[in-house]
């Protein structure tokens, strides 16, 4: 019997996958941590499981006679040690692999997840690579570009200023990104497809339909607002504190500082010569649409 495992399923990209599975007939198990956002996945005919990050047995349990198993490492933005905390998850959901022993596991990683240098949060993703290709089963790494979904964090304030401060500089600098809900589409696709790659890594990389510069995306804060919205440049010495007063611990806040500065230096990209590149559809301006009745309510 076909069962798709998907943990993460409340999130942005878990719902996309099994939004596109269900919708194709294939049976899914949602795995979730909290059971009263269980009614809405149950109502899609999805079978529903339980079980924390960090409980090893429990995973293994959802992960039972499974035909593949879609995972994404949660990391915790107000955790006092981040990377921590990340690990831990990572070594229990590969307990749980090994508990389990699904056929195959498609992974969520992260663009620049080959590099060998520090860059900061993306370094955590190449620990999961490498951790879970120490496990018996079958790998998908799907690398994900920067979320759109990102960018609307910066609706409010460039509602009541004009302006959106960025961190990716110069801001005539290209760079991927692409709509948390295309990952989780083309994550769908490539578990239906389920194609026998032998034992190395399958490695795909997923970006949106062209590259984007900080000047198209305060352009598409403008066009969501219906106001002229500006890019500015935001001093490096201040992204600390700018990002804890957002409300990320200083453990979360020097990850994102390292991998900006990769960014900075255009490190961070699909892997030269490895896997494959595939492409969303949805344009950064459709992405940040959706996130408008609660900007406008804010704003009000």
């Amino acid at each position: 019997m076909i069962m798709f495992v998907i943990f993460g399923a409340t999130g942005k990209v878990g719902k996309a996958t099994i939004a596109r599975l269900r919708a194709k007939g294939a049976p899914v198990r949602a795995v979730l941590r909290d059971p009263a956002k269980a009614a809405p996945l149950a109502a899609l005919g999805c079978e529903i499981a339980m079980a924390e990050v960090g409980d090893a047995d429990a995973m293994a349990v959802a992960m039972r006679d499974a035909t593949a198993v879609q995972l994404i490492c949660p990391i915790n933005p107000r955790a006092a040690d981040a990377s921590r905390q990340m690990l831990q998850s990572i070594e229990r959901m590969a307990e749980a692999i090994d508990a389990a022993r699904p056929p195959c596991i498609l992974a969520i990683s992260d663009y620049g997840a080959h590099l060998t240098i520090d860059t900061g949060i993306t370094s955590l993703f190449r620990a999961m690579e490498e951790r879970f290709r120490q496990c018996s089963a079958r790998m998908v790494f799907l690398r994900s570009a920067e979320h759109m979904e990102n960018w609307a964090r910066y609706l409010t304030i460039a509602g009541e200023t004009g302006v959106m401060p960025s961190m990716h500089q110069p801001l005539s600098r290209p760079f991927a990104t692409v709509s948390a809900a295309d990952i989780g589409d083309m994550a769908a696709d490539l578990l239906l497809t389920g194609e026998d790659h032998g034992p190395l890594p399958r490695i795909v990389h997923g970006e949106g339909p062209r590259e984007y510069t900080a000047l198209d995306i305060a352009a598409a804060l403008g066009q969501v607002l219906a106001r002229s919205v500006v890019a500015h440049e935001l001093p490096r010495a201040n992204w600390p504190a700018t990002l804890m007063r957002s409300g990320l611990s200083e453990s979360y806040a020097e990850l994102i500082v390292r991998l900006t500065d990769a960014h900075n230096k255009g490190l961070i990209g699909a892997e030269a010569g490895v896997g494959e590149i595939r492409r969303g559809r949805t344009d950064i301006a459709v992405a940040l649409e959706s996130f408008r009745p609660e900007i406008r309510q804010d704003i009000v």
